[in-house]
């Protein structure tokens, strides 16, 4: 049997694979998040890219390719559920950064800690050759896209 694995074997199986894993988990994110604190897909993206460090409803509405007027509708709803706060520059009164609450961390790190949770139910069915086998494979992974520059 020919163990030679090609180029175009790693391209089909990356697409078989990393899509079909990072959907389900997005997905079981999402659901988290809307089950356990009725938040919105929209709510729950704002609230991921101000922990990342997003800090202005403009900056927000670049990263997620969405107006302006939808995202501050979005920031308003997460102000008054008390998991984003608005504050002053005081050196540009224009600028209004935000930050997540401490409710709001709590949430988003509910959230983060619940889908780790997810994920160690699913890699505790892995023995130790295959967890080794998929560490591996996961070091290979980033080597290939390592000079690869990721949007937020």
């Amino acid at each position: 049997m020919n163990d030679y694995i090609t180029t175009q074997h790693l391209i089909d199986k990356f697409w078989e694979s990393v899509p079909h894993v990072w959907r389900h988990t997005k997905s079981h994110i999402r659901l988290t998040a809307f089950e356990k604190y009725q938040m919105s897909e929209g709510q729950f993206q704002v609230l991921r890219r101000i922990r990342r460090g997003s800090t202005s409803v403009s900056s927000l509405a670049e990263v997620s390719g969405t107006g302006l007027p939808s995202v501050s509708k979005v920031v308003d709803t997460l102000v008054k559920r008390g998991l984003v706060v608005r504050s002053q520059d005081p050196s540009d009164r224009r600028k209004v950064p935000l930050a997540l609450t401490p409710q709001g961390q709590k949430v988003m790190q509910d959230i983060f800690d619940e889908a780790e949770t997810w994920l160690a139910a699913r890699f505790d069915k892995l023995n130790r050759e295959q967890r080794a086998a998929f560490m591996q494979g996961l070091d290979a992974m980033n080597l290939s896209f390592d000079d690869q520059v990721v949007p937020q």
